[in-house]
């Protein structure tokens, strides 16, 4: 048996980016029941991409009762949905065999991983006040992509003056701005910058100079998306909801490596349910921004363990 129901995970505090802010997240939960096992999976869909949470209920429910995770690549496309059944198949799998994901995927077995904070867009007292409290971080993600970012990202410096920093401009930024701020950016230490682009208007980062390495996120999907992305980029973020799940996730990492890309692993807002299996794709990543749920007023029972720097693999009662 197959279910989806859409689930409600009020935020402590508004988590804003360049195209709005939200108080909560709204993830569809898919729960696999078979020979008395049940495996479940978290899905985040993403307006932004043109899902809905009740799409997504919906196109799960439609699907046959014994899919299997090779028919599933075929009958869904890429998604939040396919995401959250996905990851039910391959917890049903652990669950069933009484094995973890981990080696049922060949891979080795997770360590923790050291991850990226971020700091949501405010004024710029406010983002350095966030800096301050988190100046004891490894990597600070530092959420941009306004015309007057400038002031932000200085006061973010000033409030952590030593810890790591990436930037995200959520496909904000013009080539102006982005050619204006680059030097800037390098010069506060920056590493790396996301997504300064809109999707379908970068190709100008193949003839710009691209000083500081430039991640592809709305511009990067599965792996079928990545060969488009050569010249116009240097690393690209993987997230199981744009992924459509473990399986292709898995796949895409692989195959950035093969093209020379670096790999981060990211998330939307959403619960520990998500997370666990994203563990397991960001081992040996670049960098990693898996804290999703750290600002949630409730989060999934056996939720997944944070400590300064990094986020811990899933204990087996949550998930795999």
């Amino acid at each position: 048996m197959i279910t989806a129901q859409a689930e409600t995970f009020p935020l402590r505090n508004p988590f804003t980016i360049s195209r709005g802010s939200k108080t909560e997240a709204r993830v569809v939960t898919c729960t696999v029941t078979r020979g008395g096992h049940r495996g479940w999976g978290e899905g985040m869909p993403y307006p932004r991409y043109g899902e809905t949470v009740e799409d997504a209920v919906a196109a799960i429910q439609a699907l046959p009762e014994e899919i299997t995770r090779a028919a599933l690549q075929v009958a869904m496309k890429p998604g939040a949905a396919r995401n959250a059944v996905d990851c039910a198949l391959w917890d049903l799998e652990a669950k069933a065999s009484g094995r973890p994901v981990w080696q049922l995927a060949g891979l080795a077995a997770p360590k923790p991983v050291e991850i990226a904070f971020t700091l949501s867009l405010d004024t710029p007292e406010k983002m350095r006040e966030a800096a301050a409290r988190n100046a004891h971080r490894a990597v600070l993600k530092v959420k941009l992509g306004t015309p007057a970012d400038m002031p932000r990202i200085e006061a973010v410096r000033a409030g952590a003056s030593n810890v790591r920093l990436i930037v995200d401009a959520n496909e904000g930024w013009t080539p102006e701005v982005y050619t204006d701020l680059a030097p800037h950016l390098i010069r506060l230490g920056v590493e790396m910058v996301e997504q300064p682009l809109p999707q379908g208007a970068d190709d100008m980062l193949a003839e710009i100079a691209r000083p500081l390495p430039v991640c592809a996120d709305e511009s990067a999907h599965d792996a079928a998306s990545l060969p488009g992305l050569l010249g116009k980029y240097d690393v690209v973020n993987l997230k199981l909801d744009k992924t459509g799940g473990l399986t292709e996730a898995l796949r895409a990492r692989d195959e950035a490596r093969r093209l020379g890309l670096k790999v981060m692993v990211g998330c939307m807002i959403s619960t520990s349910l998500s997370m666990a299996p994203a563990i397991l794709v960001a081992q040996g990543a670049d960098w990693s921004d898996l804290d999703g749920p750290v600002d949630m007023a409730q989060d999934r029972a056996n939720p997944v363990v944070y400590d300064d720097r990094h986020i811990h693999p899933a204990l087996p009662q949550l998930w795999g």
